[in-house]
């Protein structure tokens, strides 16, 4: 049987951590949960396998996957009954890293100086956002810091598999245009320049779509310098664009108009606020301040204000569901599901099943572009490479009649 390599706390709040035989590594699990320990890390030996004690920082504070690592380990100590300090501690003692030690041993310290997590987590300098902090606190006042950091970590989970879908889904076809632009420079650059000495010495007039073509080779051959240049600035003048409050929120108002990108990106920031506001209102915070807090997710500015004059509305006490709608960008079926929430009175798990329903959504208008955007970008590269070398056949046709 295969040996595997593990760490566990033991009942006594010790770390132990040795090797054990078993067919699979939830056996492993199931016999170190027998004899009353929790395991934290476990694989085969001589494999990488999966470790929930590589815990690491950055320098500018943790990314998603780091956090919902440490957040896992903390939720799975504290929900097996061992204190805050104790759970921090050995959390301390598990990482290998010594600025990640520091920064657990600083939490763990502000904890024993009679702190609360919340306030330990705040003073690490940004490490951990306001949502993580607000549903910690909220946890501390409920008595369920162990819940919430379990919900905290499939909110994390979630979100990153979210991103990691339209990311994934996008790296195919940015490849191909990548390759789609590499193969026109080639020919332009390279293949096309070599029969420029030749109809230059045959002499004849050349067809107009073998001037153009030569002339954007000789453009690109000399002036690929200016092209970059040009490009650079160019970005560097959208960013600068985006920098300003009042173009930003045209830019993003523009965006949402578009018929396919403007869909998906209202779908796209719809999953992110409901499924924040959602996880924030299970976990006892109040809807004010879960609104001020889930706004700040919404990366389009245009979203964002109708859920700011939407949080207006609800402190006069407006419900969330008309506010929203106020606005007339929100899509219907998400504001219908958010008023039958309200009606109800179960708001925070209408919200989630509102998240799950436009993850689902965001991930099949990706596919349906894609599937257009493909074939699409392949068929623009053969027009492309076709109208060059049908260039280059005119051009020798054309040298032959006049030579015979």
């Amino acid at each position: 049987m295969p040996l595997f390599e593990y760490k566990a706390v033991a009942a006594s709040g010790e770390t132990v951590q040795g090797t054990m035989e078993a067919a699979t590594v939830e056996m492993v699990v199931l016999k170190l949960q027998e004899a009353g320990n929790i395991l934290l890390h476990a694989r085969e030996s001589g494999s990488g396998g999966f470790s929930l004690s590589n815990l690491s920082f950055s320098r500018r504070g943790m990314n998603v996957r780091e956090v919902g690592e440490f957040t896992q380990q903390l939720a799975t100590l504290l929900g097996a009954g061992l204190p805050l300090d104790r759970s921090l501690h050995v959390l301390m003692d598990l990482s290998e890293n010594e600025r990640i030690r520091r920064t657990v041993s600083e939490i763990r310290d502000r904890v024993r100086e009679g702190g609360s997590l919340s306030e330990a987590l705040e003073e690490q300098h940004g490490a951990f956002n306001r949502l993580f902090i607000n549903m910690v606190r909220a946890g501390e006042v409920g008595g369920t810091l162990d819940i919430t950091l379990t919900r905290l970590t499939e909110y994390l989970e979630r979100s990153k598999d979210l991103k990691d879908a339209v990311i994934s889904a996008l790296i195919y076809p940015v490849m191909l245009m990548f390759l789609a632009a590499g193969s026109l420079i080639l020919l332009l650059v390279y293949v096309i320049p070599q029969f420029t000495p030749i109809f230059e010495e045959l002499g004849g007039d050349l067809p107009l779509i073998t001037k153009i073509v030569l002339g954007v080779g000789s453009v690109l051959q000399n002036f690929w310098w200016l092209l970059i240049g040009l490009t650079v600035l160019a970005v560097w003048q959208f960013r600068r664009m985006l920098a300003d409050q009042e173009k930003r929120f045209a830019w993003d108002q523009r965006v949402l108009s578009m018929r396919w990108v403007g869909d998906l990106v209202a779908k796209l920031e719809v999953a992110r606020l409901t499924r924040t506001l959602g996880t924030l209102l299970s976990n006892g915070v109040p809807l004010l301040s879960a609104l001020s807090i889930a706004r700040n997710v919404i990366s389009n500015t245009v979203l964002r204000k109708d859920v700011t004059d939407a949080t207006r509305e609800v402190k006069t006490g407006g419900s969330l569901a008309p506010s929203l709608a106020e606005g007339g960008r929100f899509p219907r079926l998400a504001l219908q599901m958010v008023s039958v929430g309200e009606e109800t009175g179960h708001l925070d798990e209408m919200l989630l099943k509102v998240s799950d329903t436009y993850d689902k959504e965001v991930r099949n208008t990706i596919d349906r572009l894609l599937d257009v955007f493909t074939p699409v970008v392949t068929l623009l590269l053969a027009v492309m490479i076709g109208t060059i070398v049908m260039s280059v056949l005119l051009a020798i046709l054309g040298i032959n009649d006049l030579v015979g």
